[in-house]
């Protein structure tokens, strides 16, 4: 009898809360509907409710990890996809009156998912910011404003057809959106003669919680600091940003060049390691290293990646006076103009450099994946036996299961204090580790599990040779594994980890621009909610 009414008790409780759910999600759309009065632009044509026959689409097509496009995570209620500033106005207006949580998406790459799904049963509505990708290049100024919804294939596609001679700092992926990967920093092959892509921001267009529009000047100083390496969604809405573009060659040179275990790769590894950091600025040479079979034999390969800002016989010098080891050789160089490099840095192979870079504006042309991220930084070489442990535990699982990338610092990254944005890791590192496990939709649930299980378990292991106390993460590589919570201990776990110092200070400016932590996630910056925490 106990048994009967404990279930009739949990199936009349989710009756109730799916029940309670559909009201709240109604009277918010009603509250839309009320109150944006804009006739040239009716709100109804940019909403989607699961009953839409356009939702699931609306959904999916921003969804870049599989691993979250048909798990138990809960989708969003709501889904609008603003095409003007006011139209956001009026949903953070209704979101806050009926107390609906908000999630922002730009790109969707965000590695657990948080923009458009939630760990925990709640009601959300999804902001996906698609439609704000504008791009304007000003050459004359050498400046453009770009807005968070553009991928960083349309910036560096717009740039070139006004410049050859100017780029800009980003990523690598043709796919990820500029307002959530400058709001968390941003890296990619300049970051060693420019910095972060953050570093290079110099105004933004920004919406807070009350939905006033403000600038640089505006916001001031503290929030405008916290939205360039602090995660901008914990602060508010990103419109656009502002940023610098840099000098780039008419003429750049890359190669990758692959050594097996067996073709000396442990000891180039460990070498690569001190020499990557102090190359000339103009040269970034990363690694990435991933199990492979040849001819019948399981090993480790390890492929050295590189951009150079140059042609291809100077950087032929440097490499022989820097690291001869590597044995690079005229065929092992391509020289191209610099936007090419964006189809050579595409993950997987997605491009080739015979295309036409208009597949730079393809949102849909890389492969998505089925995968969890973890990072690391180093600041001490990994010894020979470090990486010997490593290659032990790679071949403990199926070829192309797992993946580290390491992204050499130096440079100009040196030259910033560890306080100056809110990204932190800078002089003293000599790489970004990322680590990735990934699988395909045929892998049962039993060997996604096994996946995970190893990630962590080599993780674990990696724990003796990279930085400690606290041992830093990347924020743009979100890993639930490090905690969740909304509580200032709680998000202290994680929060140092990313920021380190600058934690204290990210969680002032929330608190003071965002009292109520209206914009959260499982993940955020929380506020200060007594005086114990201060």
């Amino acid at each position: 009898m106990k048994s009967y009414s404990l279930l009739l008790f949990v199936l009349l409780s989710s009756l109730y809360c799916a029940t309670s759910s559909a009201l709240t999600s109604k009277a918010f759309i009603q509250c839309l509907n009320a109150q944006y009065s804009e006739d040239s632009a009716p709100i109804s044509q940019v909403i989607y409710t699961p009953k839409n026959s356009s939702y699931n689409s609306v959904l999916a097509f921003s969804i870049q990890n599989l691993r979250f496009a048909s798990s138990s995570r809960t989708k969003p209620a709501v889904i609008v996809t603003p095409v003007h500033e006011s139209q956001i106005q009026t949903v953070l207006y209704c979101a806050k009156k009926h107390n609906i949580q908000i999630r922002i998406r730009a790109g969707g790459h965000d590695f657990e998912g948080l923009s458009y799904s939630t760990v925990s049963p709640i009601e959300f509505v999804m902001i996906d910011m698609i439609n704000f990708r504008s791009v304007d290049v000003d050459v004359a100024s050498g400046t453009a404003w770009v807005g968070s919804g553009a991928s960083f294939g349309e910036l560096y596609y717009r740039i070139a057809e006004k410049s050859s001679t100017y780029g800009f700092p980003g990523g690598f992926w043709a796919t990820v959106c500029t307002g959530g990967l400058i709001g968390g920093g941003g890296y990619g092959p300049l970051k060693r003669k420019y910095g972060l892509a953050a570093d290079n921001v110099i105004d933004a267009r920004f919406m807070d919680v009350n939905g006033r529009i403000l600038d640089k000047e505006s916001m001031g100083e503290d929030l405008f600091w916290a939205i360039r390496g602090g995660i901008a969604s914990n602060f508010g809405i990103v419109i656009a940003w502002k940023v610098k573009l840099v000098a780039v060659p008419k003429i750049v040179t890359v190669f990758a060049v692959r050594r097996t275990l067996e073709q000396n790769g442990t000891a180039l590894l460990h070498k690569w390691q001190t020499v990557a950091p102090k190359l000339d600025t103009d040269l970034y040479l990363r690694t990435s290293i991933t199990a492979v079979t040849q001819d019948g034999i399981r090993t480790v390969q390890i492929t050295f990646e590189a951009l150079f800002l140059g042609g291809a016989d100077r950087l032929l010098l440097l490499m022989k006076e820097s690291f001869p080891e590597l044995g690079l050789v005229t065929e092992d160089c391509m020289e191209m103009p610099w936007i090419k490099s964006a189809l050579f840095f595409a993950e997987g192979g997605a491009f080739t450099l015979g295309e036409s870079t208009e597949v730079l504006l393809n949102r849909s042309a890389i492969p998505r994946q089925y995968l969890k991220g973890k990072s690391d930084y180093v600041k001490v070489p990994i010894p020979v036996e470090g990486l010997e442990g490593m290659w032990e535990r790679y071949l403990q699982v199926d070829d192309g299961a797992i993946v580290i990338d390491m992204s050499p610092y130096g440079g100009k990254m040196n030259e910033f204090s560890e306080s100056a944005l809110p990204y932190p890791h800078r002089a003293g590192n000599l790489y970004l580790m990322f680590i990735g496990i990934m699988w395909d939709a045929n892998t049962t649930v039993e060997e996604q599990n096994r996946r995970l299980d190893f990630s962590r378990s080599l993780y674990s292991y990696l724990g003796s040779y990279v930085s400690k106390n606290p041992r830093g993460a990347y924020a743009n590589y979100v890993d639930l594994d490090l905690g969740v919570g909304t509580s200032y201990k709680e998000a202290s776990k994680w929060g140092t980890r990313y920021f380190k110092d600058n934690f204290k200070r990210l969680v002032q400016v929330k608190t003071a621009v965002d009292p109520h932590n209206f914009f959260r996630h499982e993940q955020s910056i929380p506020t200060f909610t007594n005086i114990l925490d201060m």
